[in-house]
């Protein structure tokens, strides 16, 4: 149940890799659908999902959006899809959220900015390539601010990715060969260890997507972990109310089997209270 974790640089050829490798493995290719269940979730047009996403949107919007949201429903997408396997995910900081699990071949396909320029003249029908180069450069801006801000990484830094391919030098067919081998070595055969690991991740990121959906809870920030269908909620609450709240959103998330409250209460709780408000 192979599941590939690819980056998604503007003008990379990473969706013709990614395209290619879903045909020739029978995998599923994460879809628009994403980000139309993500933009539900938040209540808000799927377009302003994309103009966060592309370093597009506006003072107002960047200040205002809710960022938290944005990554937690985003995790619970990309859990999901990689716990049913088969599935090539591109973007949406796949190869970070995904990068603890074993089996997950995390990738980033580059190319040098003159051949991305080239790319994207093309691809609009232009001619302007300083426009096009701008347009390059504020997407990558836009995906390295929200790499550092949500994950603390430097994006590009290879050191998070199993394979770097620059698509200067290789052909698309020659990247997917070298992908495809590395799938089928044992380092990233899939295991009831590594299996277990992501589906713990996935129920793990339901429980804190479920606490953000409800109202009680949305603003309560602690600590998730999963095992096997088991919950443990961990961290600071305001006094019992919220504590035994918490448990019971929980407590009713599809998977969970038990939870093991170890919330504890704010010895100062005025003070959070009024902490909270501002």
């Amino acid at each position: 149940m192979p599941v590939i974790a690819l980056t998604q640089e503007m003008g990379s050829l990473a969706k013709d890799v990614s395209q290619r490798l879903a045909e020739q493995l029978g995998l599923e290719i994460m879809r628009h659908e994403t980000i139309e269940r993500v933009a539900d979730r938040m209540q808000v047009p799927t377009s302003f999902i994309g103009r966060l996403r592309d370093g597009k949107a506006g003072f107002v919007e960047r200040l205002t959006a809710d960022k938290r949201s944005l990554a937690l429903y985003t995790a619970e997408e990309l859990f999901a899809l990689a716990d049913r396997g088969n599935v090539v995910l591109r973007g949406w900081g796949a190869t970070c959220l995904l990068r603890p699990v074993p089996h997950v071949v995390c990738v980033r396909i580059t190319r040098s900015m003159k051949k991305r320029v080239e790319w994207l003249m093309a691809h609009l029908e232009t001619d302007d390539a300083e426009f096009a180069e701008a347009e390059i450069r504020r997407s990558d801006d836009a995906h390295a601010a929200r790499m550092h801000a949500q994950f603390g990484v430097t994006w590009g830094d290879p050191v998070l990715y199993d394979l770097v391919l620059n698509t200067d030098r290789l052909s698309v067919d020659s990247c997917v060969a070298q992908i495809r081998a590395l799938v089928e070595r044992p380092e990233f055969a899939e295991t009831p260890a590594s299996r277990a690991l992501l589906a713990n991740m996935a129920l793990a990121a339901r429980v804190k997507s479920a606490l953000k959906d409800n109202e009680a809870t949305r603003d309560i920030r602690v600590t998730v972990e999963a095992d096997q269908g088991k919950v443990k909620l961990s961290g600071i609450v305001l006094n019992a109310e919220e504590r035994a709240l918490t448990e019971d959103v929980a407590s009713k998330v599809n998977g969970v089997s038990g939870v093991d409250n170890a919330l504890r209460l704010m010895t100062v709780p005025r003070r959070f209270a009024s902490a909270k408000q501002t």
